[in-house]
């Protein structure tokens, strides 16, 4: 049986994800929120799908308060985060300090990051945070082009998992949400196939499963993150082991992000 298979029974909510990365000033934060607004009373987010944004540290409080002000059914996100609550750490962001906003995901391990220097152990303190101050992790992983092309992207992905899940309960995992994003496919206009996403998400829950059992591979979440567009995003939410889309640089139109939510629905 397959993983996919594991979860023919289960309710399957799909989160999509907006990371608007170093974009949007507080500002235009405000006025994509009221655009958004605007679009979703008239087109409301479809069941059983979960909608998320990741504003830069700057815009976090005025997206928390026009979210609210205008009850746009979306949930706030975070890019990233310290690993420790306080202390002497010039520039950063706490955990701590996030989930006093209202904070429900948080990023966790994202490739740009990643390249600039975090390592697997630097991964999973951050994700010790997170779940600390009970917020929900999105955990990215994925692998670059040399180790696609040298049939080394599975072996990438499982190490990344395995460094960050290892040793957690499997009630614990099951709750967390794993972004696949093939790196060579972010902001370079490449896809990866529908057949490439499926295989690579099925790989994340099938690690899942080896490491926190049968239970919370069926839980668990799984997003595809890498140049998704309102073209390419129904096609990705029929993989049957997707549950979601961490979405980038098409996140930043609300019409674009808006049809997103809708795609495949």
């Amino acid at each position: 049986m397959t993983p996919a298979d594991d979860r023919g029974a289960l309710p399957r909510e799909v989160l999509i994800s907006g990371n608007w990365k170093m974009h949007h000033n507080h500002y235009e934060s405000i006025q994509f929120v009221q655009k958004l607004a605007a679009i979703l009373r008239v087109s409301p987010v479809p069941a059983g799908r979960v909608a998320s944004l990741h504003p830069t540290f700057t815009s976090l409080r005025s997206v928390q308060a026009a979210v609210e002000s205008d009850a746009v059914p979306v949930a706030l996100g975070a890019q990233t985060c310290h690993s420790e609550d306080r202390g002497p750490f010039t520039g950063e962001v706490s955990a701590e300090m996030l989930a006093k906003l209202g904070v429900r995901y948080v990023i966790v391990g994202h490739s740009e990051r990643r390249a600039c220097g975090e390592t697997d152990e630097i991964v999973r303190a951050k994700l010790d945070a997170v779940l600390r101050h009970e917020m929900t992790p999105i955990l990215c992983v994925g692998e670059t082009l040399s180790e696609r092309q040298g049939n080394g992207a599975a072996t990438k992905v499982v190490g990344q998992l395995e460094a960050a899940l290892g040793g957690r309960p499997g009630a614990v995992v099951g709750r967390l949400v794993v972004a696949y994003e093939p790196i060579w496919a972010i902001g370079t206009g490449q896809v990866a196939s529908t057949g490439d996403a499926q295989e690579m998400a099925a790989c994340v829950r099938g690690a899942v499963e080896r490491l926190a059992g049968s239970e919370a591979a069926a839980a668990v979440r799984v997003q595809y993150g890498g140049s998704v567009t309102a073209d390419n995003a129904g096609a990705m939410l029929a993989c049957p082991d997707v549950d979601g889309l961490l979405v980038g640089g098409a996140s930043l139109d609300a019409v674009g992000f808006s049809a997103i939510l809708h795609a495949g629905a």
